[in-house]
């Protein structure tokens, strides 16, 4: 009998667990387990084997697993839980006779290509040229941003830190949101803006501008506020339209002319809010380059588990080491 292999998506907070069939895409048995629970990846790992009844002669021999932290060398060590681990020792500890680790965005993009059409939503409509390389990005604890292209034998991630680029205001508005946030963090990336904190921040740093006292604790509460609350909405909408700014100028940076996929998990709660913001004029608004920008097509993608078809992807990608 064929083992299937092991997929994982490993967050801070939550590890995303799956098998899949050699050869194949779709995820079954999918898991999430909270990663306070356990001392570390093959304790995690042997006790969601065991929950869905892979073990003795089921148990996978080979994995891929992504993990929301820098990937180099054989050690691993979580940005934001107490995992840490060598490599070459858990795949021991596993008995895996293969073990690829990659970086959850890189997964998140080899898992655009797997993501079916019913899991798209467009934001602007446009022609992706075949060839050419594609835009992955999206807002969560952080932004994470990475390309796609397709090779000749398969397809080629092409992982970034585009989240780390200069915030760089286009009106006066965010010239005076960008000497809020340097007097509290000196250099200002698109991150400390475009992600879940960063929406708190915006919210708190429009509330300080207009003499407003903060109502809400936390980014979740700024969101669903944004209907009713005039500082909450102005938030959301500033969010969004610099979210659109940032994704013009990282397609124009990327050549992303195969299209642009905006990922992670706060977007497709935002849905609604999409068409009613600047996003797509912040987008195409890169004066000589608008026609280059304003053809590109952008989809937000809703599929519950990108990452863990990015793994699955990954797992016999030559490209991928």
């Amino acid at each position: 009998m064929i083992r299937p292999a092991l997929i994982g998506d490993i967050g801070g907070t939550n590890a995303r667990f799956a098998l899949v069939t050699l050869g194949g895409f779709e995820p079954h048995d999918i898991l999430s387990l909270p990663c306070a629970d356990y001392s570390g990846l093959v304790e995690a790992v042997n006790d969601y084997l065991t929950r869905v009844g892979a073990t003795g002669a089921q148990a996978p021999r080979e994995a891929c697993l992504a993990f929301a932290c820098p990937i180099r060398g054989d050690r691993i060590k979580m940005t934001n839980n107490h995992w840490a681990f060598s490599r070459r020792e858990a795949q021991q500890a596993l008995g895996l006779t293969l073990f690829k680790v990659i970086n959850d965005f890189t997964a998140q993009a080899l898992g655009v290509p797997h993501v079916t059409e019913s899991d798209l939503v467009e934001v602007q409509p446009g022609e992706a040229l075949p060839h050419t390389a594609r835009l992955v990005i999206g807002p969560g604890t952080g932004l994470g941003v990475a390309g796609l292209f397709p090779g000749r034998r398969a397809w080629i991630p092409l992982p970034t830190e585009g989240g780390h680029v200069t915030f760089a205001p286009t009106d006066e508005r965010e010239q005076n949101l960008l000497r809020h946030f340097r007097n509290r963090y000196g250099r200002v990336s698109v991150e400390r803006i475009l992600c879940g904190q960063g929406l708190l921040d915006l919210y708190l740093a429009h509330c300080s501008l207009k003499g407003a006292p903060p109502r809400y604790a936390n980014p979740a509460e700024v969101s669903e506020a944004a209907g009713a609350d005039p500082v909450a909405r102005d938030t959301l909408l500033r969010f969004l339209k610099i979210l659109g700014d940032v994704c013009g100028d990282a397609a124009l940076t990327m050549g992303a002319r195969g299209g642009v996929y905006l990922c992670g998990g706060i977007l497709p709660r935002l849905l609604e809010w999409l068409p009613r913001s600047r996003f797509r004029e912040a987008f195409a608004a890169k004066g000589r380059m608008g026609d280059y920008t304003g053809a590109i097509p952008v989809q937000v993608v809703t599929a519950a588990w990108p990452g863990l078809l990015g793994a699955a992807e990954a797992l016999h990608n030559p490209e991928v080491d």
